[in-house]
């Protein structure tokens, strides 16, 4: 039996209001749901273009005061494929234009990643394999 393929990623953040523009520019696109649920959290989610989607939660219990930290037991970070170095470049690019600070393109044996954090500190990744 295969394994599925991811179909959705969900993270809490500490403020939509924030959030989701930041994500709505980051993206290109809106959410094509946003809606409050019945198990407590506010939910936006974006449809990104191969089908994945991803959710941005805010829960009604108040967050705690810790920023987010990759070193916390939980998400480390989210990486988002690109089909090459090339790729990558026009990312970086489109970071520098929405003034989104990052780490400039890595390089590894495995492929090269460009790092940045979100308005909550979580940690997205733009990946291309070698």
């Amino acid at each position: 039996m295969a394994f599925p393929t991811l179909a959705h990623v969900a993270v809490t953040v500490r403020d939509l209001s924030v959030s989701v523009p930041w994500y709505q520019a980051l993206i290109g696109s809106d959410p094509v749901l946003d809606e409050d649920t019945d198990a407590g959290f506010h939910h936006s989610v974006f449809l990104l273009d191969n089908g994945t989607l991803l959710g941005l939660h805010q829960h009604t219990t108040p967050p705690s005061d810790q920023p987010f930290s990759e070193h916390n037991i939980g998400l480390d970070h989210i990486g988002f494929g690109c089909a090459d170095r090339a790729e990558l470049e026009r990312w970086q690019a489109r970071l520098d234009e929405l003034g989104v600070a990052h780490g400039g393109i890595v390089e590894a044996h495995y492929g090269s990643g460009l790092s940045f954090r979100d308005p909550d500190g979580i940690t997205l990744e733009f990946f291309a394999p070698a």
